[in-house]
């Protein structure tokens, strides 16, 4: 079938003996850094002259690590799902790239049978691999289309290992389309291959990230979040990447939980992570609003100490949704607790 692309504008680490802390500092990322912050966008589709950056106004340093999510991009939206320009992003990843620093890419597809966002978990998974059905046909226009501008960014890079690619993240939940109550382990092992066997059709210089959020799947312990992080991972030759989302919902009351399944899910990461001789990211975590004072010092921090981390990754300061904020602007009260754990980290 004939397809069109759009058109775009230009385990404990104690258990790990093979796994030793790395010599050189964790990189630290934040979701969309460098268009939009609590109080601020530069949402438009021309190019500024300068840069602002949610870090830089906090601690005068550039980001190490920016996210952008390519939601949008499977319609030839001009916007992704967060209303930044794929012009614009582009712009902004060239910057980064210059700066020696790195982007990380996500993607928020819709669900191809029916339409709907990410979050619609009609099941479709089974459907979209049979290659004789038409949503099968849609998928592969859409990851042309991902895959089409994935290759403009990673042309961008100035270093080598400058561009992460996370695909289909979060599929241990039951929230997106993906997720594991919409297939089974092959199935969404068999989207993953296909997905990147055309990245590789295309030459994309990326390294790419497998990521997994909560492990419910098989008894609640160390076997069991391994086993489920094992089941689903699509295989050494297409992963250089295995980390884990998981985020601290609540204040001061919610650190228990929070270090529980960071810890488990991290733990399970780490080990296959040294088995398989991958880099081990945490790329996806953050407390709401900052509601529990000194997180970054007190409860990320120790995490990212313990395990063999290449980076940690929080989520974004929405400008158009009050208290939707994961690192604090330079008024904030956890300013000063923020810049500390960048220092130390």
């Amino acid at each position: 079938m004939r397809t069109f692309l759009c058109t775009l504008f230009l385990v404990p680490l104690s258990l790990l003996v093979s796994c030793s802390r790395q010599e050189t500092r964790v990189l630290f990322g934040h979701q969309d850094d460098v268009v939009y912050g609590s109080d601020w966008q530069r949402l438009a589709d021309s190019a500024y002259a300068d840069t602002r950056s949610c870090i830089y106004d906090v601690t005068g340093q550039w980001p190490d690590l920016i996210g952008f999510d390519l939601g949008g991009i499977e319609l030839c939206h001009a916007r992704n799902l967060d209303s930044v320009p794929f012009s614009r992003m582009l712009e902004e990843c060239r910057r980064q790239f210059e700066r020696g620093g790195k982007v990380t890419l996500s993607w928020h597809a819709r669900n191809p049978l029916t339409g709907g966002n990410s979050w619609d978990t009609t099941p479709c998974l089974a459907q979209i691999i049979d290659p004789d059905t038409d949503v099968h046909d849609t998928m592969q226009v859409w990851i042309e289309r991902a895959a089409a501008f994935i290759a403009q960014v990673a042309a961008l890079q100035t270093q080598p290992e400058q561009l992460i690619v996370r695909l289909w993240h979060e599929h241990s939940g039951n929230w997106f389309w993906w997720g594991r109550e919409a297939g089974s382990a092959q199935d969404y092992i068999a989207l993953w291959h296909w997905t990147r066997n055309y990245m590789n059709i295309l030459g994309i210089n990326a390294l790419y990230a497998y990521s997994p959020d909560k492990l419910t799947l098989y008894p609640d312990d160390a076997e069991g979040a391994y086993r489920e992080t094992l089941e689903w991972y699509p295989g050494d030759e297409y992963v250089d990447i295995i980390g884990t989302d998981c985020y601290h919902f609540g204040g001061a009351e919610g650190i228990n939980d929070y270090l529980a399944r960071a810890h488990r899910q991290l733990d399970a990461a780490a080990r296959l992570a040294a088995e398989r001789h991958k880099k081990l990211a945490f790329t996806e975590t953050g407390n709401e609003a900052i509601r529990c004072p000194n997180w970054y010092t007190q409860v990320l921090l120790p995490l990212c100490r313990e395990y063999p981390l290449m980076y940690v990754h929080v989520w974004r300061n929405a400008w158009d949704i009050p208290q939707h904020f994961f690192i604090p602007d330079s008024q904030h009260t956890e300013a000063q607790d923020f810049i500390q754990f960048l220092h130390k980290l």
